[in-house]
């Protein structure tokens, strides 16, 4: 049988990879171009909304953190629900997130390819798409280590550019740049106030913006695949953490501080409207470029989990055996090629069919980031009692303030539910994702019945008790987590 990803044979991801990979997998559109629609909704009061927003990635990382350090593993999150609310759950959450992969990975190309297709309008969209499918499947075929050092320079810029956006925008608070006036702190208040929209607009800002952090799970998975698991898992939640909150609240105030919160400019293309009072020569390329690498980027990252997923899901015999065939790089290449087909289907169907399509597809994972957070937090309440109430049991990393910060999480995700409840759209998403994980839910279980009686059938009566039997983990076992 195939070696098993949890134990590879030649793992070669760092902890400064793995950090980048999840700033890779968070920063992407949902920044450079959602966060204008935020602040349209919020005001002023779009920085307090992430963070809030940030509040709750910090108490889902940690608590992500805390169960990926005591069992590393390619399944991340999926494998910690089976743990905590039986195999059912686990499977799941895994096939939910690989589909969500799928459709994200295609909608990544399509806004990458309308932009450089833009630049070049002999090729079509859709040839675009499958071109930059394509080169970044070639890139996760690679060994691993090339995979993580493409992904970390790919990251490398989507920060750089964030860096100097935040510094452009101080200069331009401050009045330190030639022949511009400083624009100061007043825009803060001086258009309605800080909550010009009220409680309302906040709540509209923060459903927007909750969203724009999803991708920064993908730390977990990578963690599975480095030399030190535990410690990379460690320092890369902490990295993470930190680098996004600053890049997201630090992006928004300098938004709403250097432009009035009800700009146009600012709600169609906040980084170029804020750059243009900087007189920057070719902003609109230079932040189309910058767009562009940060989709690739998010892609690269996206087709990475998605495999690790899938891979993951057929070693512990829910998708099939055949996924776990690899290379002699020892890069599961079959799980791959199998996530980048359906991709590359959806991207085709786009093609034919592109006001159909994709937001269709859009619109039933949409909410995905709701529940994957929801089982990472029910799973880490659950298994995290079990540890405490096991004095055997020992955690390299411990969630801090547990019980009451995993229930405030919960808690917080509750409430951005019931946000989404009295918004048609989101209601809309949101219904739309809760029906396709019931269906991969009622699929799942009748395919593992299925199993289970074709394995009855094929075992001899007399074998069928010792198999139990073996199956049964022994009391070391039951200690891991």
């Amino acid at each position: 049988m195939s070696k098993a990803v949890n134990a590879p044979k030649s793992a070669s991801l760092n902890s400064r990879q793995i950090t980048m990979m999840g700033i890779g997998g968070a920063i992407g559109a949902g920044l450079f171009i959602g966060s204008g629609q935020a602040v349209a909704m919020a005001g002023p009061a779009a920085v307090l909304a992430f963070a809030l927003a940030g509040l709750l990635v910090i108490l889902v990382m940690n608590m992500l953190g805390e169960m990926a350090a005591a069992n590393p593993s390619s399944g991340s999150f999926s494998v910690y629900a089976t743990k905590a609310m039986g195999p059912n759950a686990g499977a799941t959450i895994g096939w939910l997130y690989w589909v969500q992969g799928i459709i994200v990975i295609a909608a990544e190309a399509t806004g990458a390819a309308a932009i450089v297709g833009g630049w070049f309008p002999g090729v079509s969209q859709g040839t675009w798409s499958l071109i930059f499918v394509g080169a970044l499947t070639a890139v996760n075929l690679a060994n691993v280590a090339r995979f993580g050092q493409f992904e970390y320079w790919f990251s490398f810029l989507k920060v750089a550019a964030i860096i100097a956006f935040l510094g452009i925008g101080v200069a331009l608070v401050f009045g330190l740049l030639p022949g511009v006036e400083a624009t100061g702190f007043s825009n803060l208040v001086a258009h309605g106030g800080f909550l010009p929209n009220g409680v309302v607009g906040l709540c509209a800002g923060l459903l927007m913006v909750v969203f724009a952090f999803g991708g920064i799970e993908i730390v977990a998975i990578a963690a599975a695949e480095s030399d030190d698991p535990r410690t990379s898992i460690r320092k890369a939640v902490r990295g993470v953490l930190f680098r996004v909150l600053v890049f997201y609240v630090g992006s928004a105030l300098v938004m709403v501080s250097v432009l009035p919160w009800y700009s146009p400019e600012l709600a169609a293309s906040p980084f170029v409207a804020v750059l243009t009072l900087a007189n920057i020569p070719w902003l609109d390329t230079i932040m189309a470029l910058v767009v562009v690498i940060a989709l690739l980027s998010a892609m690269n990252a996206n087709i990475y989990a998605a495999s690790r997923m899938l891979l993951s899901l057929s070693e512990r015999r829910i998708a099939p055996k055949a996924i776990q065939v690899r290379s002699r790089g020892n890069t599961p290449y079959v799980a791959v090629i199998a996530s980048v087909i359906l991709c590359s289907v959806a991207v085709v169907m786009n093609y034919v069919a592109p006001d159909l399509v994709m937001p269709m597809l859009l619109n039933a994972v949409g909410s995905t980031l709701l529940v994957t957070w929801a089982f990472i937090a029910l799973s880490q309440l659950i298994l995290r009692v079990r540890a405490d109430r096991d004095p055997e049991i020992h955690l390299p990393v411990r969630m801090p303030g547990f019980p009451y910060l995993s229930i405030l999480a919960l808690v917080m995700l509750t409430g951005i539910v019931i946000l989404a409840l009295f918004d048609p759209a989101s209601r809309t998403q949101l219904a739309a994702t809760l029906g396709l994980t019931a269906a991969i839910g009622v699929l799942n279980a009748l395919a593992q019945r299925r199993t289970r009686v074709r394995d009855a059938l094929q075992t001899p009566v007399g074998a069928a008790a010792d198999t139990e039997k073996a199956k049964e983990p022994s009391p070391a076992q039951e200690k891991v987590r």
